[in-house]
């Protein structure tokens, strides 16, 4: 057993497996999954656990060197969005519209579904490398 880091298996090993540009997307819990995208559900309830519980904690683990929102988090949801901000300051940030936030899912490695139950929670991380 770890003595520190992800416990969850499956978040454990799509971080091990990722390259440099390899995406994953970090979700609330009405984001479609697109057919051939890993789903990892880690919603119990609405709310729980919450998209910024999981975000912290997969930032702490991956080296991100971009990240993508949709551009209706600014209105629909400005609490998540300053706080998604203030974890990524200084990191290369993009909006796009809903729709295309959700045609890029398409490609993403995986798909972490949290509780959350807010509008447009919603973020892709584009992988890093280390060295």
């Amino acid at each position: 057993m770890y003595k520190t880091g992800i416990l969850n298996s499956d978040i454990s090993k799509v971080l091990s497996d990722l390259g440099h540009t390899d995406t994953i997307v970090i979700a609330d819990c009405g984001l479609p999954v697109p057919d051939g995208v890993k789903k990892i559900d880690l919603a119990v309830k609405h709310g729980l656990p919450s998209f910024i519980d999981v975000l912290t904690e997969v930032q702490s683990h991956m080296v991100i060197e971009q990240i993508t929102l949709a551009v209706e988090i600014n209105e629909a949801n400005d609490g998540v969005h300053q706080q998604v901000k203030q974890l990524f300051e200084g990191t290369e940030t993009i909006y796009v519209d809903h729709d295309t936030f959700k045609h890029e899912s398409q490609t993403a490695k995986a798909i972490i579904r949290t509780g959350e139950a807010t509008p447009y929670a919603n973020i892709i991380l584009r992988s890093s490398v280390n060295f």
